[in-house]
């Protein structure tokens, strides 16, 4: 009886690892197929992302995390896709910049190129791309010091930014950079983990979560509880992922205390962390960003919490292999958005 219960569920876990890479494969079919003849992709939903500055490298980087026994890498479309960055890309080394009246989230774009380039085994080819986000954090090169709320972050990119015009600034984009520069070969002992280090501990509250941004109030998503701003899933998975690019091990306190605030509270896709009925559009608005991040989050920490989002993943994903989100929050309705970051949370 107990050798028959326990080879049910050996069979169960099979099956489930098999939906999943069945899953995988039906994504990133589809999404290989939606590159276009320029080699990026763009949006056929918002206009600011059909130039394919940002969506290229976002895609282009879940795609190659997918393992090539489960979908073979078609090579001459990564050329393509490297090509079509390249052509964007300004002798700054940015990427976003094409059109300088309408950036295209341009340390979002720079970061993912490189990341996306050095899976693709071109780490040389980042080199100027390198230079430009460590050009671009918020450091005393530009006249900002450690009594700045944004010191040692990154903002949206494009033109450089002295004090106090911070700009946009924010966990996210901090986190992408951090990554980025990590993939690069960027070691440990560097400044530019250390002065980053000095951002993030602002963002992390008492509770071991995390909130958004120091600088754009009305973007701390979760809001405030009276003394302040509350932390959520996306933002602490987030801040999990910063602190460990910055060389931080999984023991750190500040990465223990967020892994605790995760672990007790999450579920499912459904963002944890917002309270009252002013903010119950947001749990399902960044459901997909979530499970990707949330997955990274506990696959780098070692420790199961994906069963949820896999579960949801494996229940909205669309016949064509595609997913999109129900809310239009922060532009998931694409699927051009929706799909790599499903990609993300299963491979």
């Amino acid at each position: 009886m107990r050798r028959r219960y326990f080879l049910g569920v050996l069979m169960a876990q099979a099956a489930c690892v098999r939906t999943a890479q069945t899953a995988v494969a039906k994504a990133a079919r589809w999404l290989w197929k939606q590159q276009a003849g320029d080699g990026g992709w763009h949006s056929h939903t918002y206009g600011l992302l059909r130039s394919g500055q940002s969506l290229t490298p976002f895609v282009l980087d879940a795609l190659l995390q997918v393992p090539s026994s489960e979908v073979p890498v078609p090579a001459s479309q990564v050329d393509r896709a490297i090509a079509f960055i390249r052509r964007n890309t300004r002798p700054d080394g940015s990427l976003g910049m094409a059109d300088p009246g309408i950036p295209d989230y341009p340390n979002y774009s720079t970061s993912l190129a490189v990341s996306a380039m050095c899976r693709a085994g071109r780490v040389e080819l980042a080199r100027p791309m390198v230079e430009y986000l460590r050009r671009h954090q918020f450091t005393e090169q530009d006249g900002w010091t450690k009594s700045d709320a944004a010191y040692g972050a990154w903002g949206m990119g494009g033109e450089l930014r002295t004090p106090p015009d911070t700009g946009h600034v924010d966990l996210s984009m901090t986190r992408y950079v951090l990554e980025a520069l990590r993939a690069a070969g960027i070691g440990d002992g560097d400044a530019v983990f250390e002065r980053a280090g000095v951002y993030l501990s602002r963002l992390q509250s008492p509770d071991g979560g995390f909130f958004f941004s120091t600088t754009e109030f009305d973007t701390n998503k979760a809001g405030h509880d009276g003394q302040r701003f509350r932390s959520y899933g996306t933002t602490t998975a987030d801040g999990i992922l910063a602190l460990l690019a910055t060389g931080r091990g999984p023991q750190d306190a500040g990465v223990m205390a967020a892994r605790s605030w995760l672990a007790a509270r999450h579920h499912d896709m459904a963002v944890p962390g917002f309270i009252g009925e002013a903010y119950q559009r947001w749990p399902r608005g960044l459901a997909f960003y979530y499970a990707a991040a949330s997955a990274s989050a506990f696959r780098a920490l070692r420790i199961d919490g994906g069963k949820g989002v896999e579960e949801g993943l494996m229940r909205t994903q669309r016949g064509d292999g595609s997913w999109s989100n129900p809310e239009n929050l922060v532009k998931e309705d694409d699927p051009l958005i929706a799909t790599p970051f499903a990609l993300r949370a299963l491979v």
